[in-house]
């Protein structure tokens, strides 16, 4: 008894091929950022917790050792605000507005007034969220 094979899925077109391959572009680089950011935080800090879970236990670890491990997590530390800039590019586009080093010599340097007015519920908008509210 054989049952016919149905087409279930349309022929896949040449845009949804291509957005199928940049979602795979973005996931995967995703993934290996998150691989790389956790793979640092182990090895820093791995070796800490278990030593100090030693230290607990037999009170045999050095303590130049310890401050070795303890200094390598805070290593690991120093070096997230370098591994995110390197690998995600809506952290540097953040970064880029508000730290005048980072910025190109086109943009305008926002000015105090109107970060103050974007983070605020002030102006128009304020009126019409409470407005929708009432």
């Amino acid at each position: 008894l054989q049952v016919p094979c149905a087409l279930s899925q349309p022929v896949a077109t040449s845009e949804s091929k291509r957005f199928t391959n940049k979602h795979s572009k973005k996931a995967l680089k995703a993934s290996l950022t998150l691989g790389i950011l956790l793979g640092m935080f182990f090895v820093a800090w791995l070796p800490f917790f278990v030593t100090n879970v030693t230290q607990a236990v037999c009170s045999c670890v050095p303590a130049g050792f310890f401050d070795v491990l303890t200094w390598l997590g805070y290593c690991n530390s120093t070096m997230n605000p370098i591994i995110y800039p390197l690998f995600m590019r809506d952290f540097k586009r953040a970064m880029g507005k508000f730290l005048p080093c980072c910025r190109h010599s086109g943009e305008p340097h926002p000015s105090a007034i109107s970060l103050s007015m974007r983070n605020s519920n002030s102006g128009a908008r304020a009126a019409t969220s409470l407005k929708n509210v009432l």
